[in-house]
């Protein structure tokens, strides 16, 4: 099988404005007789929900939750990078490109990144013409502040709730387009199967979380915008509603999973403070423009910070970073904060932490500018800590955040099934092996409200419509295993919960395929996901029925699909024998521990796919090429 990118011919900072024109188009009246499902009401999901009616498309939107507005993108905190240059400090659409490859450790499509790169300007625009309240110098033009990473300050903010800011933007965009009877909003619901019908994606079977009941959706296309993976690991900080089954129907069905192993870390997360903690809290990267991140220069000090002289503090990233300091991609602070915890000299309790102290920056601002810059933050911290971060340090770890594998997608963000496009965190395309910071709700941004409005007409523009009907067999029979799945696992009499299995499998993942792998551990972790699999399957205690209000149903059902993509996942890992940005397989490293490449042979992006219920999974390659960007070490010294 070979996978065809689709990227445009011609010099890179043509190749959008060029495809966009050599496109088909869909005129206006005919629109109206294609009807689109949008899976997801995220970023990326309201945003492509609101411009596709918009234009005039029949749109039919789903979501998890009882609003929109509950999307796990109001969790971003600390901004939206684009390439406005409004500080005159050097940036650029070419330096944010290039920032955005060098960051994912050159395991990004250039053409993908490029195109992020350029629409980024466009997105500030269309916020703040929705009204989304960023930040503002004293002359009135917007605030920028430096997110790790970069040397420019790009990252336009609002305080530490730009996530809820701008999804409140596309939800008001989204709620004017059900209002006017363009979008039909279905809460509650959540994909339980893709329907694939002569190859091309035809609907979706979706279950009513409130009723159990399992409904049939036929649509022209499908948009997947169902976020990540990091749940997986059991503890993250994501919502705990967050999994990756939409992603797994689809993949079952032919669609390729695309380096699942790339899962980013994030370095400024409140740590672990109980056994049975069901989910981590994050703190802002922006934390790290002003926080200065330092432990004790001697192993097992144990006391207070306001007892350790300057002269005991080391100040490890400023120390070896001496360019970015603090600022440093979040996959190597990530991996240093490790490093210093395994010395010995870790903070707190558990001496799994770091310091996290704005000491010095209250010293030199007052702590008044602190506050305004970053007070919901610090008041988030003391109520879940019982500490106050202006006297006294935060207390950071790192913990898993953000998937950067997903679902392959070409240039036009369309998967290998015809018909079935995925934006957002659920694809794989414009990270590489590590996101740098506030790069999420850009990539959502662009590509729900400027690209898949021209890449979904152009599938279209050939295409007839109402082409599929939900009443064929394949709805029926995608019905039929769904139902057959739901009643395998309601049958089971067993001991285990599926919040224990869940765990379970948490801890295998993080310790094995987390922040650092090897390969005997990642050929431990399979053997030991196999086993808790067969656990899963004849011990799993149930409860409730199918046509009810059952969680525990619903959880069962998610964890099945983490189950099964760990397997995907470990593959990946395995299959790459090298060290790029997250993924740091500790038998590859360069002298001073940095990850070490190998371009000669993992130059690409790995896809996996499907070939059976308990079946190895089959790689396909896809080749990168750097015709923009020099491939060298990434160093941030």
């Amino acid at each position: 099988m070979e996978l065809d990118a689709k990227i445009p011919d011609g010099p890179i900072e043509e190749k959008w404005d060029r495809h966009r024109f050599e496109m088909k188009l869909v005129n206006p009246a005919n629109k109206r007789k294609y009807s689109v499902i949008v899976v997801g009401t995220g970023l990326a999901g309201a945003s492509a929900s609101a411009t596709l009616a918009e234009l005039g498309y029949r749109v039919k939107t789903f979501c998890l939750q009882d609003s929109p507005r509950r999307a796990h993108s109001i969790a971003a905190q600390g901004g939206i990078n684009a390439a406005k240059n409004y500080q005159n400090d050097g940036d650029s659409v070419r330096r944010l490109f290039y920032d955005t490859v060098k960051g994912g450790d050159f395991r990004a499509r250039e053409a993908n990144v490029y195109r992020l790169a350029q629409l980024s300007c466009n997105i500030i625009d269309q916020c703040v013409a929705q009204g989304v309240p960023f930040a503002r110098e004293y002359g009135g033009l917007l605030a920028n502040r430096s997110f790790g990473g970069a040397q420019v300050s790009r990252t336009f903010y609002a305080r530490g709730q730009t996530g809820q800011q701008l999804l409140l933007g596309a939800y008001g965009a989204l709620s004017r387009q059900v209002a006017s009877g363009g979008v039909t909003l279905f809460t509650r619901r959540e994909m339980a199967e893709l329907v694939v019908e002569d190859g091309r994606a035809a609907g979706i079977i979706a279950r009513d979380l409130v009723t159990g009941e399992l409904e049939r959706h036929a649509a022209d296309a499908v948009v997947m915008a169902t976020g990540g993976y990091g749940n997986v690991f059991y503890l993250s900080t994501n919502a705990m509603s967050c999994n990756v089954s939409a992603a797994m129907a689809a993949y079952r069905k032919g669609a390729l999973f695309a380096n699942p192993c790339f899962t980013q870390i994030h370095p400024t997360c409140i740590p672990v403070h109980g056994e049975w903690q069901s989910k981590l809290t994050l703190m802002s990267e922006s934390l790290r423009n002003d926080g200065r991140v330092w432990v004790p220069r001697k192993a097992g000090d144990s006391r207070k910070p306001s007892e350790i002289p300057e002269a005991d503090r080391d100040y490890y990233l400023e120390r070896k970073y001496p360019a970015f300091g603090n600022l440093v991609p979040r996959d190597v602070a990530s991996r240093n904060a490790k490093e210093q915890c395994d010395a010995g000299k870790g903070v707190g309790e558990s001496g799994y932490a770091v310091y996290l102290d704005f000491r010095d920056a209250i010293k030199r601002d007052g702590r008044d500018v602190i506050e305004r810059k970053y007070g919901n933050l610090f008041s988030m911290y003391q109520r879940i800590t019982d500490e106050e971060p202006y006297t006294t340090p935060m207390r950071i770890y790192p913990a898993s955040h953000y998937a950067m594998g997903g679902l392959w997608v070409d240039y036009n963000l369309m998967s290998t099934i015809p018909g079935l496009f995925v934006l957002g965190e659920a694809n794989f395309s414009d990270h590489g092996a590590n996101r740098l910071g506030a790069s999420a709700l850009m990539q959502g941004l662009a590509d729900g409200y400027f690209i898949i409005p021209y890449t979904l007409g152009n599938y279209l523009a050939d295409r007839p419509y109402d082409a599929h009907d939900k009443t064929s067999a394949a709805f029926t029979e995608a019905k039929e295993a769904v139902q057959g799945r739901i009643e395998t696992f309601l049958s089971s009499t067993g001991r285990r919960t599926c919040d224990d299995i869940h765990r379970a499998l948490g801890r295998i993942v993080w310790e094995h395929c987390g922040m650092a792998r090897n390969n005997a551990g990642l050929d431990k972790a399979l053997t030991q996901v196999e086993a808790l699999e067969a656990s899963f399957r004849q011990d799993l205690a149930m409860v409730g029925t199918a046509g009810s209000f059952n969680q525990n149903l619903e959880k069962t059902m998610r964890v099945a699909d983490f189950l099964d993509f760990s397997k995907v996942m470990i593959a990946d890992a395995r299959a790459r024998q090298e060290s790029c940005g997250s993924h740091y397989n500790v038998d590859y490293q360069t002298e001073d521990h940095e990850a070490r490449r190998d371009d000669t042979n993992f130059a690409h992006v790995s896809a996996w796919k499907y070939t059976g219920e308990d079946e190895a999974p089959e790689r396909v390659i896809e080749n990168l090429t750097f015709e923009n960007v020099k491939l060298s070490q990434r160093s941030y010294k």
